[in-house]
């Protein structure tokens, strides 16, 4: 079932765009998300791109089409008659996709996309209008769908060159004066957040053996480990989104110690007790481990933590839940919450 506001209005668009589609014309779903293709014809033929592994999972198992990462766009498909985006927060990511929307069309194709009215709807609807003529747009539920004419079977040059700047100011980009690769959409986008900074500004020197990063995101927590931790001798990184994981891929490239893994798609959870299981206790370097979760998962997360603390491993930690994170069995075992950062006034590291 999709969430309300934004694929709420994309599905109430969607009867002003497949009328007239053939029976099977090719649909190419942008960030998709489970549930959708309920709402879509069966003899399309749909493929769909969605990088965080959770619902890129839930995708596959509904077994209506080929599901990628969103990278990149796959060889080997056919251009679509229909494009259909749910759009992200970050502009220059958004931007992207509807360029590569457009371009990837066949002649007669129209793009459909959708977003939320507070993460800047209207602006993406002006975006993708200088790329194409609009058709119409429809708002409801604090969303804004927005669909173009057909294709013309060539695009007018300033239309080309639009979408070619679009779609090369999202590619992962270099800095080097730091050293660090960002990319539009990534987490704080390759700038550490003030939890983060904190917990890098507190790796003790004297941390060894191997290190586990739950929720790695583009791999600068790990990056400073190693930077900041001589005995550290293996990394294991968990991350969720394809995005980050490609830029933590190339954070870690020549590192100087075995980088385990690089696994996409665990659930916190699920790392948690996987990792709980490994014969040698690790270092688990936790970032906002309770972000997002229910009361149920917390408790979950809480007793792998005790766990972990049991067996003679150790946490390293950063959350602005202190409630949370001093639970029972937790802080008292972990020790106390230093003074943090002036901007974050509850956030705080715990060793």
């Amino acid at each position: 079932m999709l969430p309300p506001n934004a694929g709420t209005a994309l599905q109430a668009a969607l009867p002003q765009v497949l009328a007239g589609l053939p029976a099977t014309a090719a649909v190419r779903v942008f960030r998709a998300l489970p549930g959708l293709a309920a709402a879509l014809p069966p003899g399309l033929r749909l493929s769909f791109a969605q990088g965080m592994k959770p619902l890129h999972d839930a995708l596959r198992a509904e077994g209506r089409g080929p599901v990628d990462d969103g990278l990149a766009e796959p060889a080997g498909l056919p251009a679509p008659s229909l494009a259909l985006l749910l759009l992200p927060r970050s502009r220059e990511e958004g931007r992207a996709l509807l360029a590569r929307a457009v371009c990837g069309l066949a002649p007669g194709g129209r793009v459909l996309a959708a977003a939320l009215n507070e993460e800047g709807a209207k602006a993406f609807e002006r975006d993708l209008a200088a790329l194409m003529p609009l058709g119409g747009v429809l708002s409801k539920a604090h969303g804004r769908a927005f669909w173009t004419r057909p294709r013309p079977a060539v695009l007018d040059a300033a239309s080309r060159a639009l979408a070619e700047r679009w779609i090369a100011a999202d590619a992962p980009r270099h800095d080097v004066h730091t050293g660090l690769w960002t990319r539009p959409g990534v987490f704080n986008e390759g700038r550490l957040d003030a939890g983060s900074a904190l917990l890098i500004a507190h790796l003790p020197a004297s941390l060894r053996g191997r290190v586990a990063d739950l929720g790695a995101g583009s791999g600068l927590l790990a990056r400073a480990v190693l930077e900041r931790c001589p005995g550290v001798t293996a990394l294991e990184l968990f991350e969720a989104e394809a995005r980050a994981l490609e830029l933590a891929r190339r954070h870690l490239a020549g590192a100087r110690v075995p980088v385990g893994r690089l696994s996409q798609g665990q659930r916190r959870r699920v790392a948690l007790a996987r990792l709980a299981l490994q014969p040698t206790p690790l270092l688990w370097v936790l970032d906002e481990p309770f972000d997002a979760l229910d009361a149920d998962g917390i408790v979950r997360v809480h007793g792998l933590i005790r766990e972990q603390l049991a067996r003679g491993g150790a946490v390293l930690m950063t959350s602005h839940l202190p409630a949370q994170a001093g639970a029972p069995g937790v802080l008292d075992h972990i020790g106390h919450c230093r003074p943090s950062l002036q901007a974050n006034p509850v956030a705080g590291p715990f060793i």
